[in-house]
């Protein structure tokens, strides 16, 4: 990562000033494991704000999506249908696990799973006497996907949902948080999210067996014993005590970041939205934090997405690209894919902006003035 002074980062953490005070606590009382007071009080707080009955606090989200699919028993040669619209760190854990993903393509609205698309590859699986074990679909940027439809699918098959929410804690659909409408769902805390931990995860679930065993693999599946007794294999995923005690104060300012995110948003709708650049609208019953402002770059803009992100850079202002699909990665070039090419289109049009909720009036300023400096009407 370019560290030049003075440079416009994509998304940077935001501290709220009670970090401190919990991080300090823990280091005096020399809480400094995976063990101590923050640990279960920041699983509390995220049970709070999201209203989900359980949550467990891990070292990242990829851990916990790793973890979800150990605990609806996705096994070697299952098959988990995942959204391809995605980062990576979403599909890697089935092959943790051993399993195939099956990618199933967007749809416009969201960018996100499309139901009808599900369905599709579904049937085309059971035909292949494939039943899937699990879905996995991803709220994209912070947008809600399409949980009613999606959901209605997955009940009529009888498959189990794992909702990817990393980059959506804060979002609501329907009034509900995200990450609490499937079986389980993933936070991620890595640095580049809304807050964060310094790196770290949560799986939230209302199931409390769930929620026990993920604790207990996720800490080396210890079993009761005075000696150190294994039945099982076991991971080394939880959060430390002083990573937990950032997450509590981050948890106290979320609704601050996310307005702040927003009004980044607002920010560069109203000044940059033309015929050549548009934006994601939220579709009716949905609520954004806008984790990241994205825009779509039109022909007549007369530059690509590429070519726009090196005139910002020469300014020393980070963007990037979309998230190129999983289908098209090399990693998963053998993958089975279910779709028209949407994602495709859209990681060949699209661009992030810097969307740090710590962004300044000037900052924004400059990031505009750029961009419309390159792009014509």
């Amino acid at each position: 990562m370019n560290y030049k002074p003075g440079r416009i980062f994509l998304s940077v953490p935001h501290m709220g000033g009670h970090e401190r005070n919990y991080v300090l606590k823990a280091l005096e009382d020399n809480w400094v494991t995976t063990a101590g007071p923050n640990i279960p009080g920041f699983e509390h707080d995220i049970c709070q704000h999201t209203n989900a009955r359980h949550a467990v606090a891990l070292n990242s989200g990829t851990a916990a999506i790793h973890l979800a699919l150990r605990l609806l028993n996705v096994q070697p040669g299952d098959e988990v249908l995942c959204s391809t619209f995605t980062f990576v760190a979403t599909a890697n854990p089935i092959l943790y696990v051993g399993a195939t993903p099956v990618f199933i393509e967007s749809e416009a609205e969201t960018w996100n799973m499309c139901p009808d698309t599900l369905e599709q590859a579904i049937q085309a699986r059971l035909k292949l006497g494939k039943k899937p074990t699990c879905i996995l679909l991803v709220h994209l940027y912070g947008m809600p996907a399409n949980m009613k439809d999606l959901l209605e699918v997955a009940q009529k098959y009888d498959i189990p949902v794992v909702e990817d929410a990393a980059e959506a804690l804060g979002s609501r659909y329907s009034g509900h948080q995200l990450g609490t409408f499937g079986h389980i769902g993933i936070f991620s805390f890595n640095g580049n999210k809304i807050i964060t931990t310094s790196g770290g995860g949560a799986l939230v679930t209302a199931d409390e067996q769930l929620a026990e065993q993920a604790r207990f693999l996720s800490t080396q599946a210890k079993e009761q014993a005075p000696h150190y007794e294994h039945t099982t294999m076991g991971y080394n995923y939880r959060i430390s005590n002083i990573a937990a005690g950032i997450g509590r104060g981050q948890m106290e300012v979320l609704e601050k970041r996310v307005k702040q995110r927003r009004e980044v948003f607002s920010y560069y709708k109203q000044h940059l939205q033309r015929e050549s650049i548009s934006f994601l609208p939220e579709p009716k019953g949905s609520f954004s934090n806008r984790w990241l402002t994205t825009v779509l770059l039109d022909a007549t803009s007369g530059k690509s997405p590429e070519e726009l992100r090196l005139a910002l850079e020469a300014q020393n202002i980070e963007a990037r690209p979309l998230w190129k699909p999983m289908h098209l990665q090399p990693l998963f070039k053998d993958a089975p894919y279910f779709g028209n090419g949407l994602s495709e289109k859209l990681f060949g049009k699209g661009l992030c902006l810097p969307s740090s909720s710590s962004l300044t009036e000037e900052d924004l300023e400059k990031v505009v003035k750029v961009i419309l400096r390159e792009v014509r009407e």
